[in-house]
């Protein structure tokens, strides 16, 4: 088998994900997508995983958002900034049907959320109204978040919370718009209810500008009596970035 790989190796080099040009490992990046994915690392907001400026001294500190925000979620993390590459993952992923970079995006957000893993926590994906995933064919918060399960080693319910309404694209709306949107718009599945009961949750989604569908999918998970939500996502709007 190994000279096998090596042989299809040979003639199917590895290539990065995001341009096709050649890596040194399959499902990678190459060393200019890298570099122009702007990773998030050292000191975040512990909310909205924003990088800020300052060292990390292990301090758990907030942006000025979530200082004047009340999230409904304890702690959040991000991959990297909603820009360059990773605006170009991003939008692949959820419009281009390039749903093979849930098997990379998983991983780095596996390795983002380490900090938020609670013993029994259940990984739950944002959802999609039906009509919206009928057009789409895949919920790309659902993929995304099967992958980090996977890598956890996380139970995964993707249908753990239902779009009970439609709600309009919310692009360039302001965060008042956006909040108003959402507005109990996102619900827990009656079938998979008693399985948040008691238990934390953590909440994956694409991207987070806002963070209007993850509170108000992280007070769907909350009402229905999860004891803690935490949000992942692969990533983060910045007004500066």
């Amino acid at each position: 088998m190994g000279r096998l790989q090596s042989v299809i190796r040979a003639i199917y080099p590895p290539q990065c994900v995001n341009c096709g040009g050649l890596t040194g490992e399959e499902f990678a990046l190459c060393g200019a997508c890298w570099r122009d994915s702007h990773f998030i690392g050292g000191l975040t907001c512990n909310q909205c995983g924003v990088p800020l400026p300052g060292d990390d001294r292990g301090e758990q500190v907030l942006c000025d958002d979530c200082m004047t925000i009340a999230r409904p979620w304890a702690q959040g993390r991000a991959v990297f900034l909603y820009r360059d590459t990773g605006r170009h993952l991003v939008l692949a992923l959820k419009h281009g049907d390039r749903t093979d970079l849930a098997r990379s995006a998983g991983v780095w957000m596996a390795q983002a959320a380490a900090p938020l893993i609670r013993p029994g926590m259940i990984v739950v994906p944002v959802p999609l109204h039906r009509w919206r995933l009928l057009r789409r064919r895949y919920n790309q918060a659902a993929l995304l978040a099967a992958r980090l399960a996977r890598v956890a080693g996380l139970p995964h319910v993707p249908d753990a919370l239902l779009r009970s309404r439609a709600t309009r694209p919310l692009e360039g709306h302001s965060r008042e718009a956006r909040f108003a949107a959402l507005s109990d718009a996102i619900r827990v599945h009656p079938r998979h209810a008693a399985r948040l009961a008691g238990r934390p949750v953590l909440l994956v989604d694409d991207v987070m500008t806002s963070g209007a569908t993850l509170a108000a999918a992280a007070s769907a998970a909350l009402a229905a009596g999860a004891s803690e939500v935490c949000v992942q996502v692969l990533a983060r709007a910045a007004k500066d970035a």
